[in-house]
C-alpha cells in the first residue's frame, strides 16, 4: 500500500491536492471552471480549456479524487511510468479540448443555454484511467449484501453482488455526479477516449509516443555507438585470446596434445605402469 514503482501516480496526487489547496489559499477557484457563454464565447478565454482540469473546487472531490488515481496505480506499475505518463498526457490532450467543444457546438444550443457549465477537475483523465483498470485488471473476488433482514432462503434471494473493484468505481461515479450534467459529460468522454486509446482507434502518432525518459526519472541509456564499439572491442579481444591460445597448443607439441586428448582413466593407468 504505497507509490512503490509509481512515480507519476505520485506527482499526479500530490499535484491535485496542492493545486486544489492552493487555487483555494489564493482566492482564484473562478480560474478553473468553464462558462461557455460567459468565458469562450463573449470573452474568449481559451486559456480555461488547458486549466480546467488543474484542480478540485471543494475537498469531497479532492478526497474521492486521490483516492481513485491512487487506487488504479496499478496500471503504471503494469505498463511502466514512462508509458504511463505518455498515456496521462495524450488523453488530458483530448478531454482538455473535446467536452468544451461538445458544449459550445451541440449542447448548448440543443439545450436554448441551459448545457453551459463545465466543472473543474481532472474527472476526464481519471475516467480515461478507469477505463484501462476495467480492460486489465480482474476483480479477486465477490461479494452479496443482501436486501431483505431476514435469513436468506436460498440462492435466488434479493441481493446485490459487488466485487473487490466495486468501490472504485463507486468513487468515481461519485465525481461523475458531483456536478451533474457537467462532470458527467466529462466522464463519458474519458471513458471514451480511454477506450478509444486502448483499442488503437486514435492516431497510431499519438499512441505510440512517448515522453523522454528523464521526464520519469529513467537513467540515459547508451548510445547504439558506444554499444558498437563495445562489440567490436570484445570481438579484437576475444580474437586476440583465441590467437594466443591456438599458438600455446602449437608449441605444446603433440605429446600433450595427446596426453589432453586421453581419458582420465587412460592416464591413471600410465601412472600406475610407470610405478612398477
Amino acid at each position: 500500500m504505497s507509490f512503490t514503482n509509481a512515480p507519476v501516480t505520485r506527482t499526479l496526487v500530490v499535484g491535485l491536492v496542492g493545486a486544489s489547496i492552493a487555487a483555494s489559499l489564493l482566492d482564484i477557484k473562478h480560474y478553473f471552471y468553464i462558462s461557455i457563454g460567459t468565458h469562450i464565447l463573449r470573452y474568449h478565454q481559451l486559456w480555461r480549456v488547458l486549466a480546467y482540469q488543474l484542480c478540485y473546487l471543494n475537498s469531497s472531490e479532492v478526497l474521492f479524487g486521490a483516492m481513485a488515481l491512487y487506487n488504479m496505480r496499478t496500471i503504471e506499475q503494469r505498463w511502466g511510468s514512462r508509458k504511463y505518463a505518455s498515456f496521462i498526457l495524450v488523453t488530458a490532450l483530448f478531454t482538455s479540448i473535446v467536452p468544451p467543444l461538445i458544449l459550445t457546438a451541440f449542447l448548448r444550443p440543443l439545450s436554448f443555454g441551459v448545457l453551459d457549465f463545465l466543472p473543474a477537475g481532472p474527472t476526464p483523465i481519471i475516467f480515461a484511467i478507469l477505463a484501462q483498470y476495467h480492460a486489465m485488471i480482474p476483480h479477486m473476488y465477490k461479494y452479496k449484501v443482501a436486501l431483505a433482514t431476514g435469513p436468506p432462503t436460498g440462492q435466488d434471494s434479493a441481493a446485490l453482488t459487488f466485487s473487490d473493484k466495486s468501490t472504485k468505481y463507486m468513487m468515481a461515479g461519485q465525481l461523475a455526479m458531483s456536478q451533474f450534467p457537467g462532470s458527467l459529460l466529462g466522464a463519458v468522454v474519458g471513458w471514451l477516449v480511454g477506450y478509444a486509446w486502448r483499442n488503437e482507434a486514435l492516431p497510431g502518432v499519438l499512441t505510440r509516443w512517448r515522453v523522454p525518459g528523464w521526464v520519469v526519472g529513467m537513467r540515459g541509456q547508451k548510445t547504439n555507438a558506444e554499444f558498437e564499439n563495445m562489440r567490436r572491442r570484445l570481438e579484437s579481444e576475444g580474437a586476440s585470446t583465441g590467437t594466443a591460445s591456438g599458438i600455446q597448443q602449437q608449441q605444446a607439441g603433440p605429446t600433450e596434445g595427446n596426453n589432453r586428448r586421453r581419458t582420465m582413466g587412460q592416464q591413471l593407468i600410465d601412472e600406475v605402469r610407470g610405478a612398477f
